[in-house]
């Protein structure tokens, strides 16, 4: 009986080789974990996933065709022509808006006075900003209403602000005259806003008190980034309060106070609130910007053509100035590392 029971005949190498090429086939052509119509449900995700994006983007693209790009291609247009703002856009005069612009004492000292109080701005605040956001930075008594009391003029719309200090200015009668008068200190006969050498320096130390508060608490948010740990070591070490702050501090909020300065450059080029209703562009052009000037040129004099022009100057030299300081100062934050350093790192790698 034992003898009539066999084993399993052992498959041949020829039956194997037959059966596992169709398997190797099929298992190439199609990839693991795949299933029919895989193709198509990929295809329609990823169709779905583009409607999505279109679908959120498209309000925001709206928004910055009509308000940003149209704008700029509407000016961009006015720009060529004389035009007085009636009637179609006919009397083309190609770059002669631009030449006029440019060779206009009005428009040029305007540009000065722009740079003057993007230089004046940076100087002023940042110290008094730092110093402000580091004595407030410590524990002390009253603190979130100091913080507040700072803040709050930031926040004031500009055509507030620009009232009460216009009114704070008046000659003789107002608020600082008095006070100096009480000092013994005689003020500026025709006023600090109406004496041409003066003018321009009253609206900086103006733009400081409404800006300041903006510096302050983007400072105080970048000190909260810094560690203590870091503090308490060059304490251990012995380092003086002026060696902590030069050493550790300054160089950790380097990013918050570049991050400032880019902020403050573009809206002191764009300055034209608190100008216009403090002095208008006077006394004898003594504090007119490029905004106010095309905004005289355009809304008072009909000379569109011109604020077209001077218009799409503004923005030339807002974009240039931009890009300059993006490259050569904020580059550091987006690129902390060059080529000099990455080839320093693979020779200590090698090494």
């Amino acid at each position: 009986m034992a003898d009539d029971v066999t084993a399993p005949a052992a498959a041949s190498p020829a039956t194997s080789t037959a059966v596992a090429e169709p398997v190797a086939r099929a298992s190439q052509a199609r990839p693991a974990g795949s299933a029919p119509g895989g193709r198509r449900k990929t295809g329609a995700a990823a169709w779905r996933k583009r409607a999505e994006i279109a679908f959120f983007v498209a309000p925001a693209l709206v928004l910055m065709f009509l308000f940003v790009i149209l704008p700029i291609l509407t000016a961009v247009q006015m720009s060529v022509y004389r035009w007085k703002g009636f009637g179609p856009m006919v009397d083309f005069v190609g770059l002669r808006n631009y030449v006029s612009v440019l060779n206009n004492n009005v428009f040029t000292d305007a540009l000065t006075h722009n740079l003057i109080i993007v230089v004046g701005s940076i100087l002023l605040q940042l110290p008094l900003g730092l110093a402000i956001a580091l004595l407030l930075n410590r524990k002390m008594w009253g603190q979130g209403l100091l913080r507040t009391i700072i803040f709050v003029p930031y926040v004031l719309a500009e055509v507030i602000a620009g009232v009460v200090w216009f009114q704070l200015l008046q000659p003789q009668y107002g608020v600082i005259d008095t006070i100096l008068a009480s000092l013994g200190i005689q003020g500026p006969p025709q006023g600090f806003l109406g004496t041409p050498d003066l003018a321009l320096w009253t609206v900086l130390v103006v733009l400081t008190w409404k800006y300041l508060g903006l510096a302050v608490i983007l400072f105080l948010a970048g000190l909260q980034g810094v560690s203590e740990d870091l503090y308490e070591a060059a304490a251990l070490d012995g380092a003086s309060w002026w060696q902590v702050q030069r050493k550790i501090t300054i160089p950790l909020l380097g990013p918050t106070m570049r991050t400032w300065g880019f902020l403050s450059m573009i809206g002191s080029l764009q300055l034209f609130d608190m100008v216009w209703i403090l002095t208008g562009g006077g006394p004898a052009n003594a504090t007119t910007t490029m905004a106010t000037f095309l905004v005289n040129e355009g809304t008072r004099r009909q000379n569109f053509g011109i604020a077209g022009a001077a218009s799409v100057i503004l923005f030339v030299v807002a974009l240039v100035l931009a890009l300059a300081y993006q490259y050569f100062i904020l580059r550091r934050d987006t690129q902390p590392d060059d080529g000099r350093g990455a080839r320093k790192k693979r020779k200590g790698a090698d090494a």
